[in-house]
């Protein structure tokens, strides 16, 4: 048995309160007792909603809901929306949202003083994205640990694959070949004072405490990074992530949480590979080229490194793998609604994850240096 819907206006000097009566729903027949108007009355100023009586309601109550908000937006009425059930607000704050076209940005000809205050302006924007972001991802880890997170396990292991074997083949040829490049720069100039030997320091230290990790980080930036900003993106032009919020799922714990969380994990160990292979191309390098014995670079190179140095490594690359999935992530979350977009969305990732990769190994360096480490 169905509940016949009503509509009731009351108006009070310059205010007018919608009131709504029984269900509004597609199954219900349809509203006899008051009509939204197309024009509201001029002296109007305020718009407000009363719901204490409304049992019901589906798409059919939104859809009323916004036409009267935009005959009030088009009217310039100001709208109080508090009367309204809070699973409406938050699907009309994400409709009106999505509606709202982007302010194009008037040109100037004041010079440089305004062009400087301008991307001034743009940086402490994007700065502020970019803390927004890292407190949802805090937020969503809490969730996490307390059990209350919601994303699919198979997600998970999937990046976790994706991440880590995935990316060895390619991993593998860099670490090796810059590992080969490292031995061919120091035997240039440890050859002039019959030094060869340290060779195998050089490629040791190199590796372990900046190249292992450094260069998986870049090389998992141009592949992963840029493949979760295409992914997130491309779920944002099919409005995919709007559907997830409307479901009442945080997109942060669904999609964020298992490719950041399969980052973090893999990129320590890739790492660790990094430095092996990398020190196993100086070493092919130090036996072919410099005629330097299998045992005697063996010996020198554990002489040469020690686990404080592999500590180093590591650290970075936790640090690095957050990296890279965060710029991924955050670039793919902002993506507009284009294919365009996208593809911006897919170079702003990888450019933005290797200069901060640079410059936090840079900060790192400088900071172990100074503790000694």
């Amino acid at each position: 048995m169905t509940t016949e819907c009503a509509l009731q206006t009351r108006l009070e000097s310059n205010h007018l309160c919608f009131e709504f009566l029984g269900s509004w729903t597609t199954q219900t027949a349809l509203c006899k007792s008051g009509v939204v108007p197309d024009i509201l009355p001029s002296s109007v100023q305020h718009l407000s909603f009363n719901t204490e009586n409304l049992l019901h309601w589906d798409s059919r109550f939104l859809v009323v809901i916004s036409r009267i908000l935009d005959i009030a937006a088009s009217q310039s009425i100001t709208i109080d929306d508090s009367g309204l059930p809070t699973g409406v607000r938050r699907l009309l704050k994400l409709t009106r949202k999505n509606q709202e076209k982007p302010k194009k940005k008037q040109t100037s000809q004041s010079g440089m003083l305004t062009s400087i205050g301008n991307s001034a302006i743009d940086f402490f924007q994007e700065f502020y994205k970019m803390l927004t972001f890292t407190g949802e991802v805090l937020q969503s880890y809490i969730r996490l640990f307390l059990g209350r997170a919601r994303f699919l396990k198979s997600d998970f292991w999937y990046f976790l694959y994706d991440c880590g074997p995935g990316a060895l083949p390619i991993v593998t040829l860099i670490a090796f070949l810059v590992g080969v490049i490292l031995a061919f720069v120091g035997a240039v100039q440890l050859k002039m004072f019959g030094a060869d030997i340290y060779v195998a320091n050089l490629v040791g230290l190199g590796m372990t405490r900046e190249m292992g990790a450094m260069m998986a980080a870049i090389i998992l930036a141009g592949r992963t990074s840029a493949a979760f900003a295409a992914q997130l993106g491309t779920m944002q032009v099919n409005e995919e992530i709007d559907a997830l919020q409307t479901m009442g799922i945080d997109p942060t714990d669904f999609l964020v949480l298992p490719r950041m969380s399969a980052m973090i994990i893999m990129m320590p160990l890739l790492a660790l590979w990094a430095d092996f292979i990398g020190i196993l191309g100086g070493f092919f390098i130090g036996c072919v080229t410099l005629d330097i014995s299998f045992a005697l670079y063996y010996e020198q190179t554990v002489k040469g490194i020690h686990l404080n140095h592999f500590a180093v490594g590591l650290i970075k690359a936790v640090f690095f793998g957050y990296m890279v999935a965060f710029c991924g992530c955050l670039r793919g979350i902002q993506c507009g609604r284009s294919a365009s977009s996208v593809g911006r969305a897919t170079t702003s990732a990888v450019v933005t994850a290797i200069v901060f990769i640079v410059m936090s190994d840079a900060a790192f360096t400088f900071f172990f240096n100074i503790i000694g480490l």
